[in-house]
């Protein structure tokens, strides 16, 4: 069995909802589908739950209103009996009485993660019905009975594996079985969220929960491309990654995917596809445990970095000097991207500033502190093993013309990271495309 996961903007409408359908349904064996809120649904309804803790009902049952005639429109467009229409607006009906529900009484944020969790309601619902008025075998599974966190708020992979497949060995036979991304329960049962990832997440854990053959993850773009193509000209899709190449392109900037959201598939060995809604014939993205030997795969970046320099002579070589350092961004809850040292100091770049003033008053107890602020990290990805002999230099010839701050090699067999101003980025970006992809020198 496959797990296809769409997200918002797949089903942002009635006309990509029954496409949607189509997608799912040109397969003769069983399917998964993981569904995401329709686009903008998750917004409306944070800006309720913001409306409610600045106890104004009033603008609440507005949002409400408004999000309601919406989706009425959608029943009208989706449907086409009287009978599937009829049934979707009474569940539109008391969706929107238990929201309504919220704005008489105490406020909390238990109450918030309740009612964000209704777009994906909404949305697996709808799609469920539309699928049965075409006659499709389907089953609605609810993600609340079986995808849950533990006491320290991350997946519980062997309670969803264990409740997951009971309940498929008691609902046998259907061709899809559809559920709500992002959403679970924690460890006191209540309602609450994945968080990181959101339904990419759900996705991954429900593959590796039921030993799936593949986890697909559909958007609106045709895989992770080699660079930022709102940035750079001539970028191309990159048709293989292995899962740490596709952590590293996440974490430093390719928005497609979250950096944690695949590790339940790479640790269960299944592959993750990468397509596009807009586009189903595009071969996209692969991700697996496998590796392409000696070859550069893409370039991202990642803006808004603070660079943090202290430089102490009097700590020369000082045992403990490092671990003070780090000790003071671990007491702010503050990660750190990157790091590079000398005999006489450190330099390291976050893109938290939250505790900015804190940290920097901290380390001026044991050295001069320097902060630059508008940096970017740009990460050049593929297999960089230091046994492939050149890599190095090929990066480094693409930025002979950029200012760099800090370098970054061998921390990963993956990743080549250079820090640079933001105001060099398009031009950083551009040229390591021509230098790698574009065979310009």
């Amino acid at each position: 069995m496959k797990v296809m996961k769409f997200g918002g903007t797949s089903v942002g409408s009635p006309e990509r909802i029954k496409e949607v359908a189509r997608l799912i349904t040109r397969r003769d064996e069983p399917v998964f589908v993981v569904l995401s809120a329709m686009s903008g649904t998750t917004n409306s309804l944070v800006e309720i739950s913001n409306y409610l803790f600045k106890k104004n009902p009033e603008g609440a049952n507005e949002i409400i209103n408004k999000l309601e005639e919406k989706y009425f429109r959608h029943v009208e467009e989706l449907y086409s009996t009287a009978e599937w229409k009829e049934k979707t607006r009474q569940f539109l009906l008391e969706e929107f009485k238990y929201l309504r529900s919220f704005t008489k009484e105490l406020f909390t944020s238990f109450e918030e993660k309740c009612i964000v969790a209704q777009g994906e309601v909404i949305s697996t619902n709808m799609m469920a019905n539309y699928m049965q008025e075409c006659g499709i075998n389907v089953e609605l599974l609810s993600a609340l009975d079986f995808m849950r966190t533990d006491k320290n708020s991350e997946p519980d992979p062997a309670y969803i594996k264990e409740k997951l497949n009971a309940i498929l060995d008691a609902r046998k036979g259907a061709m899809v079985y559809i559920t709500q991304g992002f959403i679970c329960r924690n460890a006191y049962g209540e309602i609450d969220n994945l968080q990181r990832g959101g339904s990419d997440y759900t996705a991954s854990l429900i593959g590796a929960a039921i030993g799936a053959e593949e986890i697909q993850i559909w958007t609106d773009i045709d895989g992770m491309h080699n660079n930022d193509p709102r940035v750079v000209d001539k970028t191309s899709p990159v048709h293989h990654l292995h899962f740490e190449e596709a952590a590293e392109l996440a974490y430093f900037g390719a928005k497609i995917l979250h950096p944690t959201c695949v590790q339940p598939a790479k640790f269960a060995g299944i592959p993750v596809r990468l397509l596009n809604t807009m586009a189903p014939e595009a071969e996209g993205t692969l991700i697996s445990n496998a590796t392409e030997r000696g070859r550069i795969k893409a370039v991202a970046a990642k803006d808004n970095i603070t660079a943090i320099k202290i430089k102490s002579s009097r700590m020369l070589l000082a045992t403990g000097f490092l671990r003070k350092v780090f000790e003071i961004f671990e007491s702010y809850q503050t990660p750190i991207d990157m790091v590079c040292t000398s005999e006489v100091g450190v330099s390291m770049s976050i893109d938290n500033v939250s505790h900015l003033d804190e940290i920097v008053d901290e380390l001026k107890k044991y050295g001069t502190v320097t902060v630059d602020s508008n940096m970017c990290i740009v990460c050049v990805v593929g297999d960089l093993d230091w046994s492939n002999v050149g890599f190095e230099t090929l990066t480094m010839d693409a930025m002979k013309d950029i200012p760099v701050r800090m370098i970054s090699y061998g921390g990963s067999n993956y990743n080549i990271s250079f820090l640079i101003k933001e105001s060099d980025k398009k031009r950083a970006l551009q040229s390591l495309s021509d230098t790698l992809f574009n065979g310009k020198d």
